[in-house]
């Protein structure tokens, strides 16, 4: 498999390489050069098979023979190794719960396959790789915990100052090790800005081998497709419409969902949810996209103001706005519309949700007083809602149990380096 850049399909590299570089040498980010079908004959009979054998059909189609089958079942096995159940609520309602695995987000699906992927690649080739990566809360935990302590992988995390919980911080600062946490004076666009800007400096490029652990790498992506198989064959009634309302910041777990449905996956709409950070809703009412600075909210991890994976869905559309809003309807809500669901979900369904599955589930509730018919949609739950503590605390009556994972992690001393947002002083971080 092939994989071209989002700025000059020209430009083509393997998925081995894809996914060491992380962004390509002309900022464009990597798509599959084709998002072969899988069977209907798969698709129909998912219930027969386990998450780690639908992970295992999905990921060959995008890696193809660059990895021996034995050895990337033994990469699913060793990344995927927990559940991703489905919770129904009502009849026309179900969360996806995305935060059983080690850091409790959905990103330690793309963060562990990656981790796997990336020493498999490095295994005989005499060389180091530092994984740059900039969190607006989960990523930088996630990517922490699958990279700890793999060899020939450095990770320096960025993490804006004051902008992320306080359990998503000492998760990211805690570990040490191969990893380090730099801490920005800035928002998480700072930090997104700082790394794209270090991947496109050729004298630092010409010192050390610079890698992405973000969205933008493509082997990130890949595996955040595996859960939407995965919930859809819990689904009981697959004879109706069948909506995906996903939480968007980054606009990575919109994006592995429309792969989803390239591969054949029979999901009718997806919603793109988003907080007041909306720069993707005005971009599916109106065709304009103007990025604009982050907006702190209670859903921090999507407080994005430029979506990178913005270009990967153009990309997919081939620019075809007509054809994006057909296929994506999206709505914004404000913090306070955030924490009434919230409540509303504890005091009707005994279910504690955290902010961002909440804004999804307002999401769907909009799209379905606009459609006005039958559908049955799967939220999804991008995080356990005890890493958000500080949100129920201060605004709640109620709090969710932390789990012990987590209690082990806020008993821990941080270590952080504090940086402003200038890129100088990071290069010279990564030099040193």
């Amino acid at each position: 498999m092939q994989y071209y850049s989002t700025n000059n399909k020209n430009n083509k590299v393997n998925f081995r390489e894809a996914i060491l570089q992380g962004l390509a040498n002309d900022k464009g980010l990597f798509m599959p050069e084709s998002i072969n079908p899988l069977s209907k004959n798969f698709i129909s009979n998912l219930t027969k098979f386990s998450l780690q054998e639908i992970s295992f059909e999905i990921a060959k189609n995008f890696v193809e023979d660059e990895i021996s089958e034995n050895d990337l079942q033994s990469i699913i096995e060793n990344s995927i190794s927990f559940e991703a159940p489905l919770v129904s609520l009502n009849e026309n309602l179900s969360i996806l719960e995305l935060f059983h695995g080690p850091t409790l987000a959905f990103k330690d699906f793309g963060a562990r396959f990656m981790a796997r992927t990336m020493e498999y690649f490095l295994k005989g080739m005499n060389k180091k790789i530092t994984i740059l990566v900039a969190t607006s809360g989960d990523t930088g935990s996630a990517v922490a915990n699958g990279f700890l302590n793999v060899d020939g992988i450095k990770v320096l995390v960025l993490f804006p100052s004051g902008k992320i919980s306080k359990i998503q911080e000492k998760q990211i600062t805690t570990l040490g090790n191969n990893i380090t946490a730099i801490e920005v004076e800035g928002t998480f666009d700072d930090c997104q800005r700082l790394v794209k800007t270090a991947f496109v400096d050729d004298e630092l490029k010409n010192k050390i081998n610079l890698s992405s652990a973000n969205s933008i790498n493509i082997g990130r992506l890949i595996p955040q497709s595996f859960y939407y198989f995965e919930s859809f064959k819990q689904i009981k009634n697959k004879n109706q419409k069948i909506v995906y309302s996903v939480p968007s910041g980054n606009l990575g777990n919109l994006t592995a969902g429309l792969f989803a449905k390239e591969m054949g996956l029979p999901i009718s709409k997806f919603i793109a949810a988003t907080n007041k950070n909306d720069v993707f809703t005005k971009y599916v009412k109106d065709g304009n996209f103007n990025p604009q600075s982050s907006i702190e909210t209670l859903s921090n991890a999507m407080d994005v103001g430029d979506p990178s994976n913005f270009v990967r869905i153009l990309d997919l559309y081939k620019n075809n706005h007509s054809l994006i809003s057909d296929i994506i309807f999206s709505k914004s809500f404000s913090d306070g519309e955030t924490l009434n669901k919230i409540q509303e979900l504890h005091d009707d369904n005994n279910y504690i949700i955290d902010p961002h599955g909440a804004v999804g589930c307002l999401a769907f509730d909009q799209y379905k007083n606009e459609v006005n018919e039958n559908i049955f949609c799967v939220v999804l739950e991008t995080a356990h809602p005890a890493k958000f503590l500080n949100v129920f605390e201060n605004n709640l009556s109620f709090s969710p149990d932390v789990p012990e994972k987590l209690l082990k992690c806020l008993n821990k001393n941080g270590s952080t380096i504090k940086v402003s947002s200038k890129y100088d002083v990071l290069k010279e971080i990564l030099r040193s």
